[in-house]
């Protein structure tokens, strides 16, 4: 595929996306999002990926949204047209999406890293969700991901102070799994991406549909829908050729069956 806002590239059983409008410090527009939620499709259908990852710059991993793009917009345009709703694709995707963020993810590019599956920063990042200095609030799930990530005190003030946060405070606060200098980072992701991909697939996307749900229902139903997934993937080959491995104390060879 050819796209013009994104790089796509596949290695060791990995996709790489790339944000690539250098120009707009990846600014997310239409067209960017359309591409990537193509890129992941793509990736998604591809039975020999096993991860993927989504990356920016050094410099920035998006900056926001694109406002020159959002600025002459109007109500009844937004409310017909659903506006960002093919964003929530993103966030729907069934194999594991790690962010790899260096530099600024703000606004929509902070929204973007938080509806992967987990955040890997480098040293420089800068995390925020500024909308109310532009008299708007954050609308591609910012307000609720980033509760959920860090709690009610620390979103509340980071959306209504518009104030960033930076890469220790990050994971301290567990917005993110991991800081790397940023000349490591994107070798870092790839290798965790790569050890994931080495598992069984059905296996490795049970366990992010589970934890999932975790934030969705209660305790009980939660450990119910986990009970049940555990028990159906006693139905599998990978789960067979894993515990036969175990037993023979050899590396498995997963076939995603």
């Amino acid at each position: 595929m050819q796209f013009e806002t994104i790089l796509l590239e596949k290695q060791n059983g990995v996709g790489l996306i790339t944000l690539n409008r250098p120009k707009a410090l990846n600014a997310l527009n239409s067209m960017l999002i359309d591409e990537l939620n193509l890129a992941l499709d793509d990736l998604e259908k591809d039975q020999n990926i096993g991860c993927m990852v989504l990356a920016g710059s050094e410099k920035a991993f998006a900056a926001g949204a694109d406002i020159k793009e959002m600025a002459g917009l109007n109500f009844p345009n937004i409310y017909f047209d659903d506006f960002f709703n093919l964003a929530d694709r993103i966030a729907q995707r069934r194999k594991p999406l790690i962010a790899a963020v260096s530099g600024y993810a703000l606004g929509g590019g902070c929204e973007l890293a938080l509806m992967c599956d987990f955040i890997y920063c480098a040293d420089n990042a800068k995390f925020g969700l500024p909308e109310v200095t532009l008299g708007v609030i954050p609308g591609i799930g910012g307000t609720q991901r980033l509760s959920l990530a860090v709690g009610k005190a620390k979103a509340m003030e980071m959306c209504l102070t518009a104030r960033h946060m930076e890469a220790i405070e990050a994971e301290h606060s567990g917005l993110v799994a991991g800081v790397f200098p940023k000349d490591q980072l994107l070798a870092e992701t790839l290798q965790a991406a790569e050890k994931i991909a080495e598992k069984s697939l059905v296996a490795t996307m049970m366990i992010k549909e589970s934890i999932n749900r975790a934030f969705e229902v209660s305790l009980a139903e939660g450990l119910r829908f986990e009970r049940r997934s555990f028990h159906s993937i006693f139905a599998t080959l990978d789960q067979k050729e894993g515990m036969q491995a175990f037993v023979e104390k050899r590396q498995a060879q997963f076939k995603n069956q």
